[in-house]
């Protein structure tokens, strides 16, 4: 997979030892395919992939990095797994990552998502060639009052469900290793990473909406779309991802200059409600998209914040880091994606095929006369 020229990171990947916990989850798997083909030495520690599809599976990740399996609750499981491992780069994305799973279990995600990154950044701290840590967090870690403008990265942390709360903290946690234990200049960085709603193909996640689209399409099956009035910050995978390696590719030149935290949501033209991006997708998938429905009252649904908007001013500013794809384009390439897999493609293939379309191309504009299609 590394036979390509690396249009944005100019070859800075190639060789590196990264370890990426989460990838056997979805963006975990993107990343990892990603780093692979950039020519990084991937190790990746997770959770073994839930039954049924999942992008892990469908791209044969487990081929392409050296895959690991261990909960990062479990300190001592985790410590054992990682003994050997001297990564320079550590991009941690191990979360419990659903609102609405929060409610059910809120201890598993406080567990996960706080005790689990302070056990995974005692394990960085024993790796002698570390020099950059990235631990993904979610816009969903501020105090979200449903105000008109979008979170800044000085903005204060809060979280009224379980699963915000748990990304709260983890930003606390974060802030106090940086300033604990990665503070001296010339040592490894750390810095946190906030994206918005993300899709793409490879995502069969349980209560978030592209995913059950495909799932209703898969199974023949009516979509019921809860809170179609709620405003997101939609973007596609590539996008913050591209975000992510970039603060890390940052804090290998320039160092501390870099650290701290980042957001990487797309520009106002993402930012819409659930009813037009289900409106998007149905356009996107044209014959044969499934049927949809708008009830009023989604049965006993738990509060979720009705807006989020994410201002990436920062990123844009410092690291030249912007949205490449329109919201169409990135829907276009997520039902391509799934297509491709209902058709039996070789999905490894598909995701490199989009991985470089997403490299060849600088803004949304450039896409105007570009077709993504499946192959």
């Amino acid at each position: 997979m590394t036979d390509h020229s690396d249009q944005i990171f100019g070859g800075r990947f190639s060789g590196r030892r990264v370890l990426v916990t989460g990838h056997s989850g979805f963006k975990g798997g993107w990343m990892s395919a990603w780093l692979t083909r950039l020519g990084a030495h991937v190790t990746g520690l997770a959770l073994p992939p839930e039954p049924g599809p999942s992008f892990y599976a469908a791209c044969g990740i487990e081929q392409i990095t050296d895959s690991r399996f261990a909960d990062i609750r479990d300190a001592t499981a985790l410590n054992m797994t990682l003994q050997d491992v001297d990564a320079e780069v550590i991009f941690h994305m191990a979360a419990q990552p659903l609102v609405r799973k929060s409610y059910r279990d809120p201890v598993e995600t406080f567990a996960t998502n706080v005790q689990g990154t302070v056990h995974v950044l005692e394990a960085a701290r024993r790796m002698p060639s570390l020099r950059a840590v990235v631990v993904v967090t979610s816009d969903k870690c501020y105090d979200n009052r449903e105000g008109a403008w979008g979170f800044r990265e000085n903005d204060p942390l809060g979280g009224k469900d379980p699963y915000s709360a748990s990304k709260g903290a983890t930003e606390l946690v974060a802030q106090s290793y940086a300033h604990s234990f990665f503070a001296d200049p010339e040592g490894p960085q750390l810095a946190t990473v906030r994206a918005g709603n993300v899709f793409g193909g490879g995502d069969w996640s349980e209560d978030r909406l592209v995913p059950d689209i495909i799932c209703a399409w898969e199974r023949n099956l009516p979509v019921v779309v809860r809170n179609p009035e709620g405003i997101r910050p939609w973007q596609h995978v590539l996008e913050p991802l591209s975000g992510y390696l970039q603060v890390a590719d940052k804090i290998l030149s320039d160092g501390a200059e870099f650290a701290g935290a980042w957001n990487f949501g797309p520009d106002v033209s993402g930012t819409v409600d659930v009813r037009e991006l289900a409106d998007i997708v149905r356009r996107a998938w044209g014959a044969g998209a499934p049927e949809f429905s708008f009830p009023d009252k989604y049965g006993d649904a738990p509060h979720e914040a009705r807006t989020l908007r994410l201002d990436s001013t920062k990123a844009q500013s410092r690291l030249g880091w912007h949205p490449r794809l329109d919201l169409q384009t990135g829907i276009e390439m997520t039902v391509d994606w799934h297509k491709a897999y209902a058709a039996s493609a070789d999905m490894m293939q598909m995701t490199a095929e989009q991985i470089s379309i997403f490299e060849d191309f600088t803004s949304p504009a450039d896409f105007s006369d570009c077709t993504v299609a499946a192959q």
